[in-house]
């Protein structure tokens, strides 16, 4: 049904790495077949290898959709990456409550974890899943390593090309632990491989290596749009501009300024709004010049149970029609609060179209949070194309829509935010512009959305963001940087285990190291508050 670019995610090239995710034992041993030198000896192999790279995000093992799992501990569906992080950053929040009872995953929304929480676990372990492999393949694409491989001409410029989105990737993955767990432990492809105890850096540390890689790396990525579901030079700079954004919570120091330069970078890069908002979120969202960088899906190849297909049957039950999401079943379990309602003075949709509530048979308030229709429900991501298509997968499991992770209208409010912040080289009457933009596309192309200047104010940003990254994997980062995740200037419902919500500790803006992991690497220290 689907025509991809990224038809190279279609045949994946598996190393034979056995990677074991414990600091105490990163090792990257050759097994099967294959042996390391063997598979980098072929230029033919790295786009497939380079594949894998990507695919770990989106997959949670060899075998899809389950069978094989890349990390242990952990059913293979939750473990996942994009699940596990849709997790640390949404239900934790106001934008997402959970019905399930598996394991401790009620801890999450109700801000009551510990360092054994196995999904908080599945993260870290994903993430440093991801930094292994990537840093294999940059171990075997140094210079030496390519003219040692004889890969010369045109095949040494991809090669060179394939190393800066591995240098990407691994970025992102390491953004993501600095912001989750803040000092982590550390390894690059410059740690020999086998069994040792990695030291944490700090949070400003990484911060540090991040910026650089990124700036290193981009020389050698593609140019905007290059190819689709592929890391171009806006990924990186969109990445570049996120971090910045966030740097006085990391760092200290503000950067606003450098966020507004990096946004700007990505403003010229040739993306464009998608005029239809629900577009975004549909099965032929491929086709959007909007999306910077997504984790790409698809039914047939990409098969798993975290990803888009948690994103699209977990928030589907009651008297909500799977076959309206293009799937052959919902799994009731994810709904939102009234607090995150009230972001809208219109909850119907017929104004602001991010108001994508189901309310039918639901009520506002969750006053059980193991009843489903206790809370409003989502009705975002599906599975039917533009046109009302089906996805590709017949048996209605696995969908075809892909997560955008970085989009232009992120990149409009990052400046807009940059600049109320103090940030230099940007003005108050662009950012009111940017933000327009992106309200008249949320009100159907209509300009009755718009907003004047002294309604431009940090309080609208956040708001806005929430409205139009809902289940986007924002939130969390949001409220920190706002100061309103943990503490008491923001109350949800079952925020700290109760039904009106209460506050909680300041150290919850940081998740804890997992104790397995603490137990293993004896150079390791605990983030404070936990044990």
């Amino acid at each position: 049904m689907r025509k991809r670019n990224l038809t190279w995610l279609m045949t994946i090239v598996v190393i034979g790495l056995s990677v074991t995710v414990t600091s105490c034992k990163k090792d990257l041993t050759p097994k099967g077949a294959l042996t390391t030198d063997q598979v980098y000896a072929n230029f033919a192999n790295y786009k497939g290898v380079l594949a894998k790279l990507y695919s770990s995000f989106a997959l949670s093992g060899q075998a899809g959709p389950a069978g094989n799992p890349d990390i242990s501990g952990i059913d293979e569906g939750f473990g996942n990456y994009l699940r596990e992080y849709y997790n640390m950053q949404e239900l934790t929040t106001d934008e997402a409550a959970i019905v399930w009872n598996d394991g401790t995953i009620h801890s999450l929304h109700n801000m009551t974890w510990n360092s054994g929480n196995e999904f908080i676990t599945a993260m870290y372990n994903r993430i440093f899943y991801v930094v292994a492999l990537n840093n294999e393949f940059i171990r075997q694409t140094t210079d030496a390593k390519l003219a040692g491989n004889g890969i010369t001409g045109d095949n040494l410029a991809k090669a060179k090309q394939y190393r800066a989105e591995a240098r990407f990737l691994r970025a992102l993955a390491y953004w993501h632990a600095i912001d989750l767990f803040g000092s982590v432990p550390f390894v690059t492809e410059n740690d020999v491989v086998g069994v040792f105890f990695p030291k944490q850096k700090s949070r400003a540390e990484i911060f540090a290596y991040i910026e650089s890689e990124l700036k290193a790396a981009e020389a050698d990525m593609g140019a905007p749009r290059f190819e689709y579901g592929r890391a171009d030079q806006a990924a990186a700079d969109m990445l570049l501009a996120k971090l910045y954004l966030n740097a006085k919570v990391y760092t200290g120091t503000d950067r606003s300024t450098d966020a507004i330069t990096y946004a700007k970078k990505v403003i010229a890069d040739g993306y464009s709004l998608e005029p239809n908002f629900k577009n975004l979120f549909l099965a032929d969202n491929n086709k959007s010049n909007e999306i910077i960088f997504p984790i790409t899906f698809d039914g047939l190849h990409t098969t798993g149970y975290g990803g888009i297909t948690y994103l699209i049957h977990a928030p589907v039950g009651g008297n909500m029609k799977a076959a309206d999401f293009g799937i052959n079943g919902g799994w009731a379990g994810i709904r939102t609060t009234k607090q995150y309602v009230s972001l809208f003075t219109d909850n119907s949709g017929n104004t602001d179209k991010r108001a994508v509530f189901f309310t039918d048979g639901q009520n506002l308030e969750i006053n059980d949070e193991y009843t489903f229709t206790d809370g409003y429900a989502i009705q975002k991501f599906r599975n039917v194309t533009s046109t009302g298509a089906v996805g590709s997968d017949i048996t209605g499991n696995f969908p075809d829509t892909d997560f955008p992770m970085f989009r232009l209208a992120d990149a409009y409010l990052i400046y807009a935010e940059a600049v109320l912040r103090g940030g230099t080289g940007g003005d108050l009457v662009t950012a009111l512009t940017y933000v327009n933009l992106v309200r008249t596309r949320a009100y159907g192309g209509s300009a009755t959305g718009n907003i004047t200047a002294p309604q431009l104010t940090l309080d609208f940003i956040l708001n806005e963001r929430g409205r139009e990254f809902l289940f986007e994997m924002h939130r969390r980062t949001d409220l920190i940087r706002f100061g309103k995740f943990a503490g008491g200037d923001y109350i949800w419902a079952w925020k700290g285990g109760v039904k009106a919500g209460t506050s909680v500790s300041t150290d919850l803006n940081l998740m804890p190291i997992p104790s397995a992991d603490i137990v293993n690497n004896p150079t390791l220290k605990q983030n404070p508050g936990y044990k």
